[in-house]
């Protein structure tokens, strides 16, 4: 098989035998059996579960067998959108979901960090652990409702946190250590919580960062915390005596050791959590989603899309500032062992989450596509490691491009399910994604998923079907946002999503939904460059530029409306790469035939990094605005960017084209 593989290429089909162990074939029987219902194919499948939404999104609630105190009076009491009401009456718990599927001594969590060696949490130590938190932070006063936020990295702690958190119904909030202090106020400063969980510091690429000081800054911005919990990960006796009201992690927890677990019965929409948008311009959005909307979709997600089951081994790359991170924790609803990571997948080398799959035989692979084409430009063979155990790939972040497909094919495994998937944090789960019953395409996304009726929308409000068009959301999810914390006219919240077309979701991406079912992402619609009338989505240069050898990160941005500085590509080159004309003429020659002739660069810049926000995604309206005049300050929260010193070149170019 060769990278240069055309889009569309046959590359995967699943075996009927691999169909047929699968949860949502197991899921079609159960339909069938109960009620009477027969789908030929995932597409009549998918069409039912868009167009009888409550009869679906009922039999998941029957077919996952949701434990609820008291029952649901009707599932859905209004399709509007915004303001659909899900299971009125229903009260259950998320994490009493979670600890069904205990099994004593059996692995709930195997994790490794640059600081710790591979560990394993079973079930048993899980639950003791998650009921004396919980024990603690209701000693502590704290009650349903209050929240409890943690600047936290992806290891055990974190998990045991957050489920201890939601088992009594508190508000859960994280974010990575990695962000600095301004960051964090931004974010939780918001939902004024009563405690933080941190820790005194973490390691990433080798390097020590201490945190004990960006701690402080928080408490004293914070005038809400009541208490701080730290657990001392960096250091083992940090020096802590700037910290107010602090207590430490094993004293916090011990104290409680053999406290009876307890779930509080909640709403079905009763806040889980509060996750945030980029915040690239403005506060960060505070995005609330609740106990029951969760529940049901991550079931859906993890089981029936991802195919977990008991026995598997889940991993995605994530950090606690990114919804994969809740995502990987609602594996262990399905019995799954989930896998966590904390450290920097390219130290020492990127072979690091290759031999971490290897020695923990993990058998779903969740990273980015930007990860998959690094170990591709950098010639990476994870096929010199034991993969036996690996059964499926899942690749988010950005659009995979065909080659990056090809690679997987070629360097990882043959027999391999690889799933490309596109979703948000706004529903904290995917609208397209992966089938274990559909064949893999090249650069081609597998399917709508189940119960989310994604369509593509023209400039008139139009469906199209093998165009590119507005992704939009046409009929309502119970993971959407309840609401924006402090958004208490819902002003935010309609204007993020329904100003453009009344009463539908509107995401901001570019989509392509084909005859077939399949569908393809071209990046975010409000960086769309339109040249001579042909309308381009970046990610479809990206693929180009990307695959030219020596060329590691690019960035586009189209300045012919503004400033007639015509179509600018700023790359970033691999290491021990050197820039010429060679280098230049290929990438030209890749756009025009790849993309087309009008959006081939006028101008090519060697930088250091791309701008990227703290989920990782490029900065591109942004930084349009500060290339066309706009105020930095206006243009860009420089607290939202995971590399804020990456701008610099960019604030100087804009001084020189405005002289």
């Amino acid at each position: 098989m060769s990278q240069l593989v055309k889009e569309g290429s046959l590359l995967w089909e699943p075996s009927e035998n691999f169909k047929e162990q699968s949860q949502i074939v197991d899921y079609m029987k159960w339909l069938k059996e109960n009620r009477n219902l027969e789908f030929e194919d995932y597409e009549s499948l998918w069409a039912w579960s868009v167009t009888e939404i409550g009869a679906f999104w009922e039999t998941l609630w029957e077919y996952f067998e949701i434990q609820s105190s008291t029952p649901y009076l009707r599932v859905l009491s209004d399709r509007a959108m915004p303001g659909a009401k899900w299971f009125e009456g229903a009260r259950l718990n998320y994490v009493e979901q979670v600890f069904r599927n205990r099994k004593g001594n059996d692995t709930a969590i195997i994790s490794r960090s640059e600081l710790r060696p591979l560990q394993t949490t079973s079930w048993k130590i899980l639950e003791e652990k998650v009921a004396a938190f919980a024990a603690g932070l209701k000693a502590n006063g704290i009650k349903s409702g209050d929240r409890v936020v943690a600047y936290i990295p992806n290891i055990p702690e974190a998990t045991i946190a957050f489920l201890a958190c939601a088992s009594i119904g508190a508000v859960w909030s994280s974010c990575s250590p990695d962000f600095g202090s301004p960051t964090v106020i931004a974010r939780f400063k918001q939902i004024e919580p009563k405690i933080l969980i941190a820790v005194d510091g973490y390691r990433y690429g080798g390097k020590d960062f201490d945190r004990v000081e960006t701690v402080s800054e928080i408490q004293k911005a914070i005038t809400s915390l009541e208490k701080t919990i730290l657990l001392p990960y960096l250091n083992e006796s940090p020096e802590i005596e700037q910290l107010e009201n602090v207590v430490l992690w094993e004293d916090f927890i011990n104290v409680h050791i053999g406290a009876s677990f307890y779930f509080e019965q909640v709403p079905f929409d009763h806040p889980l959590w509060v996750l945030y948008s980029s915040g690239t311009t403005g506060l960060p959005k505070a995005i609330v989603q609740g106990h029951g909307g969760i529940l049901l979709e991550h079931l859906k997600q993890c089981g029936l899309h991802m195919n977990l089951q008991e026995g598997d081994r889940f991993f995605w790359f994530t950090t606690t500032g990114w919804m994969m991170w809740n995502i990987v924790v609602g594996g262990l609803l399905n019995g799954s062992t989930i896998l966590l990571f904390d450290g920097n997948p390219g130290y020492p080398s990127l072979d690091t989450l290759w031999r971490f799959a290897e020695e923990t035989k993990m058998t779903v692979f969740g990273t980015s596509a930007s990860f998959i084409l690094s170990c591709m430009n950098s010639k990476i063979a994870p096929a010199n490691f034991d993969l036996s155990h690996l059964r499926a790939i899942g690749s988010t972040g950005s659009p995979l491009p065909p080659e990056g497909f090809a690679w997987v094919y070629d360097h990882v495994k043959r027999d391999l399910w690889l799933a490309s998937v596109s979703g948000g944090t706004d529903i904290c789960s995917a609208f397209v994604g992966g089938s274990p019953i559909l064949p893999v395409r090249a650069g081609e996304i597998q399917c709508r998923e189940l119960g989310a009726k994604v369509e593509a929308y023209d400039e008139a409000g139009k469906s199209v079907v093998d165009e590119v068009g507005e992704l939009v959301l046409t009929e309502p999810m119970p993971s959407m946002p309840l609401f924006f914390w402090n958004d208490t006219s819902g002003e935010r919240y309609y204007s993020s999503y329904f100003d453009m077309y009344p009463g539908v979701w509107r995401h901001g991406d570019w989509i392509k939904v084909t005859s077939t079912g399949s569908c393809q992402i071209y990046g975010r619609s409000d960086s769309t460059i339109n040249r001579g009338g042909i309308r381009m989505g970046t990610s479809e240069i990206y693929s180009a530029v990307e695959g030219v050898e020596g060329v590691k990160d690019s960035l586009v941005i189209d300045l012919s409306n503004e400033q007639g500085s015509g179509l600018l590509l700023f790359i970033v080159l691999e290491e021990g790469t050197l820039y010429n004309e060679g280098i230049e003429k290929t990438i030209k020659e890749r756009v025009r035939v790849h993309c087309s002739p009008r959006h081939v660069p006028d101008e090519i810049m060697i930088i250091k990094e791309v701008p990227r926000t703290l989920n990782g995604k490029k900065l591109e309206v942004p930084i349009k605005k500060i290339l066309t005049g706009v105020p930095f300050e206006k243009a860009v929260n420089k607290g939202s960017l995971s590399n804020p010193d990456s701008l610099e070149i960019f604030l100087e170019l804009a001084g020189e084209l405005r002289n």
